[in-house]
């Protein structure tokens, strides 16, 4: 028998072998390996076997059987590599994405590490996937995120980025919850706005995922009789696979992922690998959302905490200063009718004697001192009735140009003028006419005391947004740091008494502050004071 095959040769030559590829040249010289790789599958020597069983051969026969037998158990054996390479290869992705998950307590950290599994090549390759969650009354399934392309050419795109990209999954992730978690809601917004069920509808086919607890894969979605034509247009898809999100018994949503551009059938190994990793999601989704309530809880007793705290401290400096009142009050009350006598009588006895009299320089400065006690005297008692306003609706313009009016002497006395720019449609406010009047008119005292003479106060009215606005600006204008130091607190210096800044400025503050109003005394950019009073427009009670 002339035989063509190399199999009965111990060593050969380069190109005896056609089947013999580059990085195979041991095999030249392997008799044994050479026939149980290379042999069983070449044509040549099947050709002779079957020649040396047509001759008579006895082990001929036996040789072709093992030679098929040879060569299905090589190709079970690949197959079962594949197998076990392609299961290594999800179990390590698996482990990874778990890592992340585990690991991750932000919800926007989550979804991305999720949306990119289910879409990256690296992941379970899918082409588009959505993601619907139940809101927290559990009364619907809401549409939440949409990641993949929208076109063939979006896809196109997105893919030879991630090939020239090279990254592993957690970087995907992260890349795309830092450049592309916003653009994708907003790319797939339309369709978000439409993937909403009312959770108790159960023959919806997302509610009925859900409530079976189970995976379902949607062929032929369009002649489907599980989906509705509407939701079938809404994917625009013909096959999709619904996956529930659930974490003991609490419902969190649906997964649905398609093959939108490529078509390609999703796999009974797609929807147990899906399924394998939903669970890890579903409880990761729970935890970062129990983690995402536990801090707006604790923002919330937060700023609780620092409103009792403030309310707290307001209490006490009320207090302090309704003491200080009930002090003052009786104090004032108590010397308030002496004096006036003393004042009487020294006026008195001032008509009566004569002009040329020396007695008349005492009995003047009396009156004079006895005036400015009078006018401490009215401070006080003034704050004492701050505790108790009297509201209604009155005109602020009013009330500026009254103020002004009353001043004249004290305008005249350091060379100044008034200038009004007052808003004309200013509304009318709820407020304790006495009390705010007074605050004015400390203001404008306050000023008229603290300037150079000469120049104009200019006095204004605006308003916007529910807040009136009076202020009185004054460029001539100074504040010196006591009268500065002690806004804070009234009486707190007793000895400049009957100067405006020192007792009434505190007053003002305290009287506006209790009605929710704010008093604010800056110096000008541009030289002078500025003195703004901001009334909240109230609604009477």
């Amino acid at each position: 028998m002339n035989l063509q095959c190399c199999w009965h040769n111990v060593t050969i030559s380069p190109g005896d072998c056609p089947y013999i590829e580059p990085g195979e040249e041991d095999l030249l010289v392997s008799h044994e390996r050479r026939v149980i790789e290379k042999c069983s599958n070449c044509p040549r020597f099947i050709s002779e076997l079957e020649g040396m069983k047509s001759a008579g051969e006895p082990l001929a026969p036996i040789l072709k059987i093992l030679t098929v037998e040879l060569v299905d158990l090589r190709v079970r054996l690949e197959s079962m590599d594949g197998f076990l390479n392609s299961k290594t290869r999800e179990i390590r992705f698996l482990h990874e994405l778990s890592t992340v998950l585990q690991t991750s307590m932000d919800l926007d950290e989550v979804l991305s590490v999720a949306m990119t599994a289910i879409t990256a090549g690296k992941g379970f390759g899918m082409n588009r996937a959505f993601l619907l969650m139940c809101d927290k009354d559990q009364n619907y399934l809401r549409g939440y995120l949409g990641v993949g392309p929208r076109s063939y050419e979006e896809a196109w795109h997105i893919w030879q980025e991630v090939e020239q990209t090279n990254l592993t999954l957690k970087e995907m992730a992260q890349f795309f919850r830092e450049n592309k978690l916003f653009s994708e809601k907003v790319k797939f917004q339309d369709i978000l706005e439409r993937l909403s069920v009312p959770l108790e509808d159960q023959t919806h086919i997302l509610t009925r995922s859900l409530h079976e607890k189970r995976p379902i894969l949607v062929v032929e979605a369009f002649n489907n009789p599980l989906v509705s034509r509407e939701f079938a247009e809404i994917l625009n898809v013909d096959s999709f696979l619904v996956m529930p999100l659930i974490s003991g018994n609490r419902k969190i949503g649906v997964l649905i992922a398609d093959n939108f551009i490529t078509q390609r059938a999703i796999t009974h190994q797609d929807i147990q690998s899906i399924e394998t990793f939903a669970f890890p999601v579903a409880f990761a989704l729970v935890r970062a959302s129990l983690y995402e309530q536990l801090h707006e809880e604790v923002d919330k007793l937060t700023l609780a905490n620092r409103k009792l705290q403030e309310q707290q401290e307001l209490i006490v400096k009320m207090e302090k200063m309704a003491l200080v009142g009930r002090i003052t009050s009786s104090i004032a009350h108590s010397i308030r009718n002496p004096l006036m006598v003393i004042g009487g009588f020294a006026r008195s006895l001032l008509k009566s004697i004569e002009v040329d009299d020396p007695k008349k320089e005492y009995l003047s400065s009396i009156i004079q001192e006895a005036r400015q006690l009078e006018d401490v005297l009215v401070e006080i008692l003034n704050y004492s009735d701050s505790l108790y306003p009297v509201k209604d609706q009155w005109d602020l313009n009013q009330l500026l140009e009254d103020s002004c009016r009353d001043l004249q002497p004290k305008f005249a006395a350091v060379d100044c003028s008034c200038r009004f720019e007052l808003a004309e449609d200013l509304p009318t406010v709820l407020i304790d006419y006495k009390q705010i009047s007074y605050c004015v008119r400390t203001l404008l005292v306050t000023a008229l005391e603290n300037r150079s003479p000469g120049g104009e106060l200019l006095v204004c009215s605006r308003w916007w947004d529910h807040v009136v606005m009076l202020e009185i600006y004054d460029q001539n204008g100074s504040l010196p740091e006591d009268v500065w130091e002690t806004m804070a607190t009234p009486f707190s210096s007793t000895q400049e008494l009957g100067v405006a800044g020192v007792v009434g400025l505190p007053i003002c503050r305290t009287i506006l502050e209790k009605s929710g109003n704010s008093l604010e005394i800056e110096r000008s950019q541009g030289g002078g004071m500025r003195y703004i009073i901001r009334l909240h427009l109230q609604k009477e009670e």
